[in-house]
């Protein structure tokens, strides 16, 4: 019989040769692939898988079409101001920060009883993550509706492995589940792109050009002070410059003191003009909106009035407040345990809420009696403690999660939610894994896949009917978090079989 390559190398345990990763990494620096080191001075490429992961394509194209729906559903129901105030106000209430964005939203859209006219447009741009459960099917793990950043690194990593496959063939070959599959074509980067340039150019058609301003569209990216995940951002600003658009990058200290108020109510920033689209890659936690050199006696209250400011005025936003409340842990929870007809309160078909439904994994909210029934009763491993954090490091598993419960205060619970944990398909072949240039072969890789939508002020807005691609981080089994930056998760894309 004859020997594989890759079996020959993994016997001489060298599995690649340097030259191949060296020009693969090489590959990913000329790409933008790239992470940048604390320094600040350098960059090193981002940990990735050398071939990519296999799914049936009837999953692939389901979560395509269910997938828009998600975010139809939540762009209904984070512009839902009296449903948002009244079901997360116990979750608001046991957590500090949601607590403030709570308040941030009732400046912007008033309450119930005393309602405000938002002035800005959302922008939803939203990941949906899922994992493809070996008994359950594919369901959802989180909606990010704020800093739901890699969207650009998702093509990228597509286009790498067509790289390997047109230029090491019998490599990609060995390491690829089945050589038959077709690679799921991904232009994460420029529907991005064009969803953000239409929303720029309907605020600059709506409200027109300030006097004695450039006509040229505007878009501002709030960021993170000291990012290292800035070559992501850069690769859609780079899209976006070449439709015509200027990017700015500005952080919330940066623009506390260079944002004012235009005519017509246009958002101006300092030596730059009016803007026409906001995107926050920054804002989901606290610190984000931490000045110490302000001296607060109310801790972050200046950074969070920015943000306030931003979306009182004709601009389009992504991630409005009422966006990342959409997407928090709870509402999940909360949509979850409704059913198909209470879904469709908010336009969509019965028939699409159940596809809805179909994706969505079981949640149980933390209360005494959901405790005591989970330390009698419950299967642990099959679940999942989660708080409302963004980002690795959020997640409590298995016997752990017993502990943490009866640590928790009885006010914090509602910051809490129980999900059913799941476990998704094992890569049937070994493949190697290579970070910081050093390559691992890894037997037990499983994938999460992210599929990007974009959809502004209520309809969708890319050349898929809302959906723009997608993004795979891929891990070991035993590992709990993939997160490229805070886990073992590596770049990763997709085959499809039938």
């Amino acid at each position: 019989m004859k020997t594989s390559i890759l079996e020959k190398q993994c016997v001489e345990e060298q599995y690649l040769n340097t030259q191949t990763v060296d020009e693969v990494c090489e590959w990913q620096i000329m790409h933008g692939v790239a992470i940048k080191n604390s320094d600040g001075t350098t960059a090193r490429h981002c940990p990735f898988s050398i071939a990519p992961m296999t799914m049936k394509r009837r999953v692939f194209e389901h979560l395509k079409t269910v997938t828009p729906m998600l975010t139809n559903l939540i762009s209904k129901v984070s512009e839902d101001m009296p449903f948002l105030q009244s079901s997360l106000s116990s979750m608001a209430n046991a957590d500090p920060f949601f607590g403030r964005l709570m308040k941030m939203h009732a400046q912007i859209h008033g309450t119930e009883a005393a309602p405000k006219t938002a002035l800005r447009k959302p922008l939803l741009l939203m990941r949906t993550d899922f994992m493809d459960d070996r008994q359950q099917g594919a369901k959802v793990i989180e909606f990010n509706g704020i800093a739901a950043g890699m969207g650009p690194f998702g093509q990228r990593a597509n286009e790498m492995h067509d790289y390997m496959r047109r230029q090491w063939p019998e490599i990609y070959r060995d390491l690829v589940e089945s050589p038959a599959a077709i690679p799921a074509d991904n232009a994460c980067l420029e529907q991005l792109a064009h969803g953000i340039a239409t929303a720029a150019q309907d605020i600059r058609a709506t409200y027109g050009t300030p006097t004695g301003q450039q006509e040229q569209r505007t878009f501002l990216m709030v960021v993170q002070k000291h990012e290292d995940n800035v070559y992501d951002q850069h690769l859609l600003e780079v899209a976006l410059q070449q439709r015509g658009v200027r990017t700015v990058r500005r952080t919330f200290d940066q623009l506390s003191s260079q944002l004012s108020t235009g005519e017509n109510q246009r958002l101006i920033l300092k030596d730059i003009g009016a803007v026409d689209v906001v995107y926050l890659r920054a804002g989901y936690q606290y610190s984000d909106y931490f000045a110490p050199e302000l001296r607060e006696a109310n801790c972050c209250h200046t950074l969070s009035q920015t943000r306030v400011f931003i979306e009182q005025h004709n601009v389009a936003v992504n991630a409005t407040v009422g966006q990342q409340l959409a997407t928090s842990k709870t509402m999940q929870m909360i949509l979850t345990m409704m059913t198909a007809q209470e879904l469709t309160h908010w336009g969509l078909s019965e028939e699409n809420a159940t596809l809805v439904k179909s994706v969505l994994a079981d949640m149980l909210p933390i209360h005494a009696e959901a405790i005591a029934w989970f330390n009698r009763d419950a299967e642990k491993r099959e679940w999942v403690l989660k708080n409302q954090g963004e980002g690795g490091g959020h997640c409590v598993f298995g016997d752990d999660i017993s502990a943490k419960l009866a640590a928790l205060k009885s006010e914090d619970y509602d910051a809490w939610a129980l999900m059913q944990r799941l476990y998704p398909h094992e890569r049937e072949r070994p493949t190697i894994a290579v970070r910081n240039g050093e390559q691992t072969l890894v037997d037990d890789l499983v994938s999460e896949i992210g599929l990007f939508t974009a959809y502004f002020d209520g309809k969708p807005v890319t050349d898929f009917e809302g959906y723009a691609g997608y993004l795979v981080r891929s891990k070991p089994a035993k590992e709990n978090e993939g997160g490229i930056h805070s886990g073992k998760g590596i770049l990763d894309s997709i085959t499809l079989i039938d």
